[in-house]
């Protein structure tokens, strides 16, 4: 894994917020594995305290359990950091538009909040999960940055309003941001539960226990699905990324391109199963296809994903067997 030869300054420390839910744990795992000590912060409100068991009696790991939308938490949570990953908010499409209030609550006041607070404490680098949702009706494919469309739901909006937040943090105060507009990660510890799950952990669990899985609109969008192991070297190299590439927003994905019908047919194949799906109706908030130039992030962070969707959907497979 390429993150696996970075350097850091001995003694850095990581504040991962999000540190109980899918992508932070997997962070916090890479980066305890790397040797470097790291805060979590996490409220548990989608997070799973199981997904940070193994780490609670690590030497160089701390857990606190708070609130974004607390300033006074976030101003504790950065004291002594040196590099902030902000994984935490709510995720979503569809729920965004049940609950608008609360995901500006959570989403944008909650990254201001830490944006503010790293500003405080002098840390050096802000590395924060943006979304290829900010593309919005953008038709045109590979997504590029630079060219979006109108946005299609209120999770869309709190996370182009992180993106303008993090610009002005760079231009303002000298507070190096980086987002990472992530597209479609999976990978272990992804939850498969609930109504909000992420279509592939779902889609494993349902056939491994002989259920029909629904699929919404025609099983014919397409996503360029990327592996959870991308992502943490996303978030490593922009840590190590120049001050020049601050203050902007970077596509992270494999820049591959899958259809939701042929993940399906290709994960009964993987699991021996024949089940044929169920068709429910088009998501509201969703986009059609989405598909990403990575070109910017390996400029610019020196981002090279090494896992494409078969080593990826390979290792999640393994992983949900075992541990589900």
């Amino acid at each position: 894994m390429s993150y696996e030869n970075l350097n850091f300054p001995e003694g850095s420390k990581f504040l991962v917020t999000g540190v109980a839910g899918f992508i932070g744990s997997n962070l916090v795992e890479a980066i305890l594995g790397l040797g470097y000590k790291v805060r979590g912060l996490d409220n548990l409100s989608t997070g799973k305290k199981e997904n940070i068991e193994e780490f609670l009696n690590h030497p160089l790991f701390e857990f606190v359990e708070g609130d974004i939308r607390d300033l006074d938490t976030c101003m504790q949570a950065c004291e002594g950091v040196d590099y902030v990953l902000h994984q935490a908010a709510w995720g979503s499409v569809p729920r965004s538009i049940e609950m608008p209030l609360f995901y500006e609550e959570v989403n944008i006041k909650g990254t201001l909040n830490m944006m503010e607070a790293a500003r405080q404490n002098r840390v050096q680098k802000f590395v924060y999960a943006s979304s290829s949702s900010v593309y919005g009706d953008e038709p045109n494919l590979p997504k590029k940055e630079g060219i979006e469309g109108n946005l299609l739901s209120p999770y869309a909006f709190t996370k182009m309003a992180n993106e303008e937040y993090g610009k002005l943090y760079t231009s303002l105060y000298d507070l190096d941001t980086y987002g990472l507009r992530y597209f479609n990660v999976f990978g272990k510890r992804q939850n498969p539960d609930g109504a909000y799950a992420a279509v592939i952990p779902k889609f494993i669990i349902q056939l491994l226990n002989d259920e029909a899985p629904t699929i919404n609109g025609d099983g014919k969008q397409s996503r360029d699905f990327t592996y959870i192991e991308n992502v943490i070297e996303a978030n490593l190299k922009a840590c190590k990324a120049s001050s020049e590439a601050a203050g902007q927003a970077y596509n992270i994905a494999y820049g591959g391109r899958e259809y939701l019908i042929d993940i399906y047919n290709e994960l009964c194949k993987a699991l021996g199963k024949d089940i044929k799906p169920i068709y429910g109706p088009h998501r509201l908030g969703d986009i059609k296809h989405s598909n990403a130039d990575i070109s910017k992030a390996t400029a610019m962070l020196l981002y090279e994903p090494e896992y494409d969707f078969q080593k990826g959907i390979t290792l999640a497979i393994e992983w949900y067997k075992k541990n589900l």
